[in-house]
Order: structure tokens, then C-alpha cells, then sequence
């Protein structure tokens, strides 16, 4: 394959019009350089240059050569400044992945604020609620909601937003049904949740700190935040549900909040990335970006719901 050093070489001599000049300049011994030349003469099995004891010319073939070398050497210098860019500036291509609610209810917000702060960056989002496996899919970043910890510690996590729960239900059923007022009345209502392995139980904690299991047995269960929402909306019972995604429906009066203060679950929104070694610009700035802006996306406060 062809050397680039002895293409720039070649180049620095034509420039400078001769090998003496071109040494002085690169600080090289001009048998160095003519040692290089010659090389790339032979690789080629062309010669570039014509030597007398008096003057150096180029060749027709090595005129030729001349104009392809400074493209060559233009374009390998274009390329390092590109990749150096890279490495200070965020830009390229950021493929992340993240469970279908967080993509419909909190990255549909962060995404286009992060792009509109950083337009030479693209991102390719996979929401999915399917195990993804995020090193060989090839992601760089991936958003989970959860309760507890996370066991893959093969990668780099970071926790960046808390994600509570509250119980909800539409303004008609509660009209309709009356409004619990302590855990246990809540058993005596229609419930709705998602799709969970084991029993379904609310494990609510009051202002205090302290935790009541309620055990419910849901009329609807779904494996879909929105679908779940929507049983609420309409009337048919009571709903545990991320606080955030209910203001507009608070503030519209179509829920309302069900023993507002208790807390039905704690869960969190975390990142994960690959541990590849040196995380390039754009993903770091991403991941900063989630962990200042998802807090306020996801925050709640059930003493004034309607923000």
C-alpha cells in the first residue's frame, strides 16, 4: 500500500524546489529525503523526478503524481480534522434505545431540546419494551424505568431522574363510586394496573414513610401505560400511574388525584452505556443532558398537581 509520509515527502520536495530546501524546512538530512523519494519511485516503478547536479524537474508522469499526492495529502488532513472534531464536539450519529412509555412521555420532550442544542448531531431511537441486548445491537446509550436496582454490571449505569407513582382515577368514578380515604378502602374499588409477574399488590407508603400492601384485583390489565391511562380517563377505576404524565389530565379535571400524598411506587429512570472505554462527545453530552432535564421532565408535585 501506498506510504502517505513518502507521498508528503514527495510533495514537500516539489514545493520547496529541490531536496536541500525541503530538508531545511522539515528539519530532515537530505539523503533522507531522497532515500524516501526513491522508495516511492520504486513502489510506483515510475520516475517522478528528473536529477542533474544543477536542477531537479518533475516528469510528465511525476507532474501527474504531483497534483494526485496534494489531493491525497488534502484529503488525509480533512479526514484527521474531522475525526479531531469528533473528539471535542458533539456530533455524528447516537443510537439509544428505551422502554415505549419513557420514549412517548419523557424523551418525545428531551430528544428535540437536545437536538435544537446540538444540530450536527443525529439520533436513531429504538422503543421497544423487549430485552435488547445493548452491546451487540450496537447502542450507546439505552433509558430504563425501574424499581430497585439494575443487575448488568457489565455496564456503566447512572441513575438520572426519580419517576413516583401516584393513584389515580377519573373525576366520573369517583363521583360515581366515592373517594377512598384510607388504603383499605381502596380493596373495595374497581382497579386497573399493568401487566406485573406475581400477585398484584400496591405497596403504598404514606407521608411519613410508612407502607401499607394493598391487594387488588384488577378489572383491566395491560402491558400499555397509555391504554392503562385511558382506563382511568374513562371512568373505570382506580389507577396507579407516573405522576408526570397525568398533569394535563389533572389539570383538566378528567383525573384526579386517590389519597393524595401516598406514594405508589418509587421508581427511577437510569442510563446505561457500553463499557467501551472513551465515550465520545456527543453521548456524553446526551447523557449530561438527561441527567439535568429528565428531572424536571418527570417531576411531581401531588400537593399541586396542575404544575
Amino acid at each position: 500500500m501506498l506510504d502517505l509520509k513518502d507521498v508528503f515527502y514527495f510533495v514537500q520536495v516539489v514545493d520547496h524546489g529541490g531536496f536541500t530546501s525541503a530538508g531545511r524546512v522539515l528539519h530532515l538530512p537530505k539523503s533522507t529525503l531522497s532515500h524516501r523519494v526513491r522508495e516511492l519511485e520504486a513502489y510506483l516503478n515510475i520516475r517522478l523526478l528528473n536529477r542533474t547536479s544543477r536542477q531537479l524537474s518533475l516528469t510528465e508522469v511525476g507532474q501527474e503524481f504531483y497534483r494526485y499526492g496534494q489531493e491525497m495529502l488534502r484529503v488525509s488532513q480533512s479526514a484527521e480534522e474531522a475525526m479531531g472534531q469528533r473528539l471535542t464536539e458533539p456530533s455524528g450519529v447516537i443510537r439509544i434505545t428505551t422502554a415505549i412509555e419513557i420514549s412517548q412521555f419523557a424523551l418525545c420532550h428531551l430528544i428535540p431540546a437536545f437536538l435544537n442544542r446540538h444540530p450536527k448531531v443525529q439520533i436513531v431511537e429504538v422503543a421497544t419494551d423487549q430485552l435488547v441486548d445493548i452491546v451487540a445491537d450496537g447502542f450507546d446509550i439505552a433509558l430504563r424505568g425501574h424499581v430497585g436496582s439494575l443487575q448488568n454490571s457489565s455496564l456503566i449505569q447512572r441513575h438520572v431522574a426519580d419517576v413516583p407513582w401516584y393513584l389515580f382515577a377519573g373525576s366520573g368514578y369517583l363521583q360515581r363510586s366515592g373517594e377512598p380515604t384510607t388504603p383499605e378502602d381502596v380493596t373495595r374499588h374497581g382497579t386497573l394496573s399493568l401487566l406485573r409477574d406475581g400477585a398484584a399488590v400496591w405497596n403504598l407508603r404514606d407521608p411519613d414513610g410508612r407502607t401499607t400492601a394493598v391487594s387488588i384485583e384488577p378489572r383491566f390489565r395491560t402491558n400499555n401505560m397509555v391504554s392503562l391511562k385511558e382506563a382511568a380517563c374513562s371512568n373505570l377505576g382506580i389507577a396507579a400511574l407516573p405522576g408526570y404524565i397525568c398533569r394535563a389530565e389533572l389539570q383538566s379535571g378528567l383525573l384526579r388525584p386517590v389519597l393524595p400524598g401516598w406514594i405508589a411506587s418509587d421508581a427511577r429512570i437510569s442510563t446505561l452505556v457500553p463499557n467501551r472505554g472513551g465515550i465520545l462527545p456527543a453521548v456524553r453530552a446526551l447523557l449530561d443532558f438527561a441527567a439535568s432535564e429528565l428531572p424536571t421532565i418527570t417531576a411531581f408535585n401531588p400537593a399541586a398537581p396542575t404544575g
